[in-house]
């Protein structure tokens, strides 16, 4: 089963191709782009991925996105809620952007995926994992290890700002996490 990893949309991003648990390719958008940081669509660190594992769009098998747009949306929602009206300029900003370019943003990746190559969307799945889930993955299947402690600290995720996760055999399961508006 192929798998491609997307981050886009926010900072950094990027893809990555694994086969039955190995990494294949991976790259940062940022060193075709030459923008540092880049936040667009990852449309030649995908291309490079496949070129890499010698392969098309339509052979890969999942998508995964680096995080849950649903539940990114609601911590917006309730953080307005709790500090309005001194945050309603900023809700006035980013709302419209929020429903029009990241709420819904299946399509948006289908959309773009399109762009690379063409490829039936019955036979390409699309996921959604939990951003520090995503963290913990991206450290614990490549490491090696059957049995690990993982330890992410990052500004935000969806709801989480760190987690203490343990994996084992394959499976991650997330012990405990620290909640926005606490982070570090």
């Amino acid at each position: 089963m192929f798998i491609l990893g997307i981050s886009a949309y926010y900072h950094d991003s990027a893809a990555c191709i694994v086969y039955n648990d190995e990494i294949i390719a991976a790259a940062h958008e940022e060193r075709f782009s030459r923008k540092k940081q880049d936040a667009g669509f990852p449309h030649n660190a995908v291309k490079y991925c496949l070129n890499e594992a010698g392969l098309n769009i339509s052979d890969i098998t999942a998508v995964v996105y680096y995080e849950k747009p649903f539940l990114k949306f609601e911590r917006l929602l309730e953080s307005y809620y709790h500090f309005a009206p001194f945050g309603l300029v900023s809700f006035i900003k980013s709302i419209p952007v929020w429903i029009r370019e990241k709420l819904f943003i299946k399509d948006e990746l289908y959309s773009q995926l399109k762009k690379i190559g063409p490829f039936d969307k019955k036979n390409l799945k699309l996921y959604f994992s939990e951003h520090h889930l995503s963290h913990a993955a991206s450290a614990y299947y490549p490491s090696g290890f059957g049995s690990a402690a993982i330890l992410t600290l990052d500004g935000m995720g969806e709801w989480a700002s760190a987690s203490i996760a343990h994996g084992k055999e394959g499976n991650i399961k997330i012990i405990k996490e620290l909640h926005y508006p606490n982070s570090l």
